[in-house]
């Protein structure tokens, strides 16, 4: 019984060992860009209203690019961003563009898209709280709704940041 017992011990040990819970690294597609494409017209169309949020908007800083890809009324789930155009627009002005490329650069895992919404993952690289100064991989998620040729409301898993120009305080 006892050895029984042992045996369940270290199983439990093992199992509870921050190694058994080892992940494997989330990585992009090899062509990010074909992730954009759908043999149905309508599908495809909306994939590429994303493509272009991702690779002009968001990559490229482009606000000319906002009218364009977001409906007037443009709707946002995250809550650290206001809904509308000027919400984007200030958010971009924060953030250094990218130079341009021919190609999307960010490190796309999947591109879904079914009736009027498209869903894309990416790899997020996040600090590993159990190993200060290394890095571990998990996925970012970002859903649109599209009508009529643009991006209409977005929803993805952001959480409540601390308001612009504070520091966090300790727990």
């Amino acid at each position: 019984m006892k050895g029984h017992l042992y045996r369940a011990l270290a199983a439990a040990s093992l199992l509870l060992s921050a190694e058994a819970f080892a992940q494997e690294r989330v990585v992009g597609a090899k062509d990010a860009d074909a992730l954009f494409h759908s043999g149905d017209p309508k599908l495809d169309a909306n994939k590429q209203v994303v493509y272009h949020i991702f690779k002009d908007i968001l990559e490229g800083s482009n606000v000319d690019a906002i009218d364009k890809y977001l409906s007037a009324r443009y709707i946002q789930h995250n809550p650290n961003i206001p809904s509308g155009h000027d919400g984007l627009r200030k958010m971009l002005s924060m953030v250094k563009p990218k130079p341009a490329s021919e190609k999307l650069s960010a490190h796309v895992v999947s591109v879904v898209a079914e009736g009027d919404f498209v869903v894309v993952s990416t790899v997020q690289p996040l600090p590993d709280p159990r190993s200060p100064g290394k890095i571990y991989t998990t996925t970012h998620f970002d859903m649109w709704r599209i009508q009529d040729g643009k991006a209409d409301e977005h929803w993805d898993e952001a959480q409540l940041g601390p308001p612009p120009g504070s520091t966090p305080s300790a727990p």
